[in-house]
């Protein structure tokens, strides 16, 4: 397993290094990639216990500016639908770090440094109980998770298995259909 940008892992899965490629960014995977959609989540804002947001009765864009932001660095896990939900409100961001990793974001939370924005299933109230989620479904759009593969390339069976294991409705049929599809 190696962790990577799109750009990069579209690039180990080309060179042979890698077997597939997982993101949710595909602007800048290999155009000799197949995506295929796995899964559609949403993000949430995570926040200390004690923090104002909590007291709020609605999310906003407006109200989270206020606020020292941490999130995804660009090129990671629908960064670019974060950036577009300011920007389409003319919104300026005090972006105060930027991570690979959603435990990362969640880490700098804890430490005071500002508010995150992470995949909401990326918290688990049992690891994170110095923390608190807020809902932010209707600020940002939804994602999805994207496996890509070489085209035309031959797949393993325990390619195939770890596929329907990720994603339950890629089927060896449907892969197979889409992969040497001109």
């Amino acid at each position: 397993i190696h962790q990577g940008n799109p750009e990069q892992i579209s690039e180990m899965v080309m060179a042979g290094v890698a077997d597939l490629a997982i993101a949710s960014e595909t602007a800048h995977m290999h155009k000799s990639l197949v995506t295929l959609a796995c899964h559609k989540w949403d993000f949430c804002v995570v926040t200390p216990a004690d923090h104002p947001l909590l007291k709020d009765q609605e999310l906003t864009l407006e109200r989270l500016v206020e606020f020292p932001l941490i999130t995804y660095d660009y090129s990671f896990s629908g960064r670019s639908l974060i950036s577009k939900a300011f920007t389409d409100k003319n919104l300026m961001t005090n972006m105060a770090l930027t991570a690979m990793d959603s435990d990362v974001i969640k880490t700098y939370v804890e430490l005071g440094l500002g508010v995150g924005i992470v995949a909401k299933m990326a918290f688990d109230s049992k690891r994170d109980n110095g923390l608190r989620i807020l809902d932010a479904s209707h600020l940002f759009s939804s994602n999805t998770t994207h496996i890509g593969l070489h085209r035309g390339k031959y797949l393993r069976g325990y390619m195939y298995a770890f596929i329907e294991l990720f994603a339950p409705h890629l089927k060896r049929p449907v892969i197979d259909e889409v992969l040497h599809r001109e």
